[in-house]
């Protein structure tokens, strides 16, 4: 150990020896605790050290593991507000709540910091007496860096049985009166946990700031040109007009999670985003947010106005979801849903039964414009359900194939009249389970939406065997073809087991299932997994969620099998739901193959493949190459054809960073898709793992934002050296000694060196879809 790390460890064991003597008596020698007043203006000295010198700390350091709703003890430390509401012992993620819990969003389910101590949330800043010593003793946050630092850390190697990464691991959320029985108890648990302590100039940097205070500011205000546009397009979606009133509400209830910017008045990829919100409040006073569940809840209000807030949070990658507005954009609004023919008497009620259903709230706006604005932005609406708050966890997760391609069909095809007067005639068996809002008794629910499902399924299967009897429709022209230059009419969605990822393209090999979306199909999805789900609602709302979308995975697959031969739809299907009892929503969905045969010509033994090639070959001109599996160098390529154990052994997830010989850096994700018999199971999933079938897939570039493996390749050699040894792995051990040598474990002495060069070969790549990622899943092999 260096003379510095004895330094910093003797500093280290006498100041919290130090503290320590005050655990007991905090409210004698400090008084009491009350809310401090911390926020100074950006241009102030204090203010401006925060910005220039602490935050880019705390991003680089602690929101890689603290951001999002599954920040451990709900601690954000991604923006000013996030770091003096501190943290508490509530999970918003459980499985086993019996009642749904009170929302805890940042910004809107407390106004100040006054309230959230009232609904239980501890500082982690000192809150007692405003003095040096007292806001070192009296912070959980320095105390959780000063317990890292009085701790040697492993600098190689695995770590022990002591530290827990699970997802849904015990966390303890001390406050200040706590930590000294955390800190005997488990003196392993200093931040950043299970991970390097920040350098000595970063802890003397967080101190200083601590020591005055944690004086905050907030990023510098848009810029004029930014306001401007959120001026015209303010104007453009609150008018008086109800035709304009009802596509507002449309729009924002599919676009309310998304990261909007204006890249007319942006020449870099760093602009200010801003979220689309409800306000009490009209264009040109201050916002004041209607806070709801749900965006479609009650808002309480004569007129609900629809505003452009200032995002001033730090940009995490697994919630970013960037939306570019543009005079064409506002255009092309205004031709979906102004433009056309049709009158809005009445705006729709507010009324869970009626708002939770966008087939009632929206019928008078026409299905073509409805689905022309959703496949506009495809990735982002399905983004919506892979980053938003449902899509984490592995029960969350296992309704999906680990690798599935996604296409739509053509929006002229799909809104002809006989489609339209099917929706409006079938509303309520559109229904969603959110109607019955967060407090849900599950197995009465799932028996009357499972009805209502068939009834939809046999009246839309029925109305298609008659539109395409004779087969001559049936063809790849039923799929939108991006009108000739829009890259999201084809997608990929990777499962990563408890996270997921979707991307523009058919990336990789071909998948094992396809799903073919229609307007109808794509709407309740956004409306089960986004707009109606509720990461708060009891185990009975979270359970039918999971549950309806087994019905919605099927019905997207079975359009995918409707375009192969009649005499192999059936065989397919079974292939893929192998060893599967016949569960309820295969017993609803199992009279959905078409009679009408296929206008697809096939001339080979295999048609699934074909069909594949031909619908790739349909949306040439638009597909994305940006993950292109094929474009990688030679030897890197050898890992799209590892054997089935060398890929059993690796994490969903890998980055590999790799060193060219100009200094610069090239990066690759490295996808380990797991493979099943079928995913028709709730809880076994383990016993439906077909593990001789798992498959994996390299790409340029970077895809999902939960890292699990980090490797650094150094040159050529190493490479091949890397390659050649992951190939040959069949066991853990082997595995471990591939890790030793070219991974950036947790202990790696210069993790957080290389977690720098990491992100700023990601914002190269990823420009303005960059954030950082989420080291809460990073692996400890």
């Amino acid at each position: 150990m260096n003379t510095r790390a004895w330094w910093m460890l003797f500093m280290a064991v006498v100041l919290s020896g130090c503290v320590a003597l005050g655990f007991s008596h905090y409210d004698d020698i400090y008084g009491p605790q009350h809310v401090q007043v911390r926020d100074v203006g950006p241009s102030n000295g204090e203010g401006a050290g925060y910005l220039h010198l602490v935050k880019p700390v705390l991003e680089q350091r602690c929101v890689v593991c603290h951001g999002c709703y599954d920040a451990p003890c709900q601690l954000k430390l991604s923006s000013p507000e996030g770091i003096d509401r501190g943290l508490s012992k509530e999970r918003v993620y459980n499985g086993t709540r019996l009642l749904a819990q009170s929302p805890s969003r940042l910004l809107f389910d407390a106004k100040n910091t006054q309230q959230w101590r009232d609904k239980g949330f501890t500082s982690v800043l000192n809150e007692r007496q405003q003095s040096a010593q007292a806001n070192l003793a009296g912070s959980v946050l320095y105390n959780t860096l000063l317990l890292k630092m009085s701790h040697p850390f492993p600098e190689e190697g695995v770590l022990g049985s002591e530290f827990d990464f699970s997802l849904d691991r015990e966390q303890s959320c001390p406050s200040m009166d706590e930590f000294a029985s955390l800190a005997k108890s488990k003196p392993y648990a200093g931040m950043p946990y299970g991970l390097p302590a920040i350098s000595h100039g970063e802890f003397k940097q967080l101190e200083a700031w601590l020591k005055r205070g944690g004086k905050m500011a907030q990023i510098a205000p848009p810029t004029q040109a930014e306001l401007k546009q959120v001026e015209r397009w303010e104007q453009f979606l609150n008018q008086h007009d109800l035709k304009y009133q009802l596509a507002a509400r449309y729009i924002y209830e599919h676009w309310y999670l998304a990261h909007i910017y204006f890249p007319e008045v942006n020449v870099d990829n760093s602009p200010n985003f801003f979220k689309l919100v409800r306000s009490r409040t009209p264009p040109g006073e201050p916002i004041e947010l209607i806070s709801t569940r749900r965006p479609y809840d009650n808002p309480e209000v004569s007129r609900v106005y629809y505003r452009l807030m200032h995002e001033r949070s730090s940009i995490l990658a697994k919630t970013h979801m960037p939306l570019a507005l543009s005079d064409q954009k506002m255009s092309r609004l205004y031709s979906q849903f102004i433009a056309p023919d049709y009158q809005v008497e009445k705006l729709p009620s507010y009324e869970p039964e009626v708002a939770s259903n966008p087939f009632k709230v929206f019928s008078v706006i026409p299905v073509k414009s409805k689905y022309q604005f959703m496949l506009d932005e495809a990735e982002l609406i399905i983004k919506g359900y892979i980053k938003g708050p449902v899509c984490r966890g592995q029960i969350a997760l296992n309704v999906i194939n680990d690798q599935f391609w996604v296409a739509f069909i053509d929006p002229d095809k799909n809104s002809v009249p006989a489609v339209s007067d099917l929706l409006l005639h079938h509303e309520d068996d559109l229904a969603l389970p959110a109607a019955e809002q967060s407090n849900v008794l599950s197995l009465p629910s799932w028996v009357k939406y499972a009805n209502r499902q068939h009834e939809y399924i046999r009246a839309k299967t029925k109305l298609a065997n008659e539109l395409l009897a004779d087969g001559k429709l049936l063809t790849t022209d039923l799929i939108w073809q991006g009108d000739g230059h829009n890259n999201n009419a084809g997608l990929t969605v990777f499962r990563h087991f408890d996270s997921a990822t979707v991307v523009k393209g058919f990336v990789g090999q071909a998948p094992k299932t396809m799903w073919l979306l229609d307007y109808a199909l794509f709407e309740r999805i956004h409306y089960l997994l986004v707009a109606g789900f509720d990461v708060y609602g009891n185990i009975g709302h979270q359970l039918i969620t999971r549950l309806y979308m087994d019905f919605l995975r099927l019905e997207g697959e079975q359009n995918f099998i409707n375009l192969l031969p009649q005499s192999v739809r059936k065989d397919v299907k079974n292939h893929w739901y192998r060893n599967s009892h016949v569960s309820l929503s295969e017993f609803i969905n199992r009279k959905t193959l078409l009679a009408a045969p296929t206008g697809i010509k096939y001339v080979t033994d295999d048609p699934k493949t074909e069909l594949y090639d031909k619908i790739s070959a349909a949306l040439k001109a638009v597909l994305s190459r940006r993950y292109d599996h094929t474009s990688v160098p030679s030897v890197l390529a050898q890992l799209n054809n590892l054997p089935y154990k060398a890929i059993n052994t690796l994490p969903q997830v890998s980055f590999i960073l790799q060193r060219q010989s100009n200094g610069e850096h090239k990066a690759f994700t490295l996808l380990h898709h797991n493979a099943h018999y079928n995913i028709s199971s709730l809880l076994n999933e383990d016993g439906q793992r077909a593990f001789e079938e798992d498959t994996a897939t390299l790409v340029p570039g970077f895809i999902g934002d939960y890292p699990e493996a980090i490797w650094y390749l150094a040159d050529e050699h190493n490479t091949q050296a890397f390659v050649s040894q992951l190939a040959a792995v069949e066991n853990e051990k082997q595995y471990q000694d591939v890790t030793e040598k070219f991974a950036i474990r947790r202990t790696h002495p210069q993790f957080w060196q290389y977690s720098d060069l990491l992100h700023q070969v990601a914002k190269q790549y990823r420009g303005i879809e960059y954030g950082l990622f989420d080291y809460n899943r990073l692996e400890n092999r």
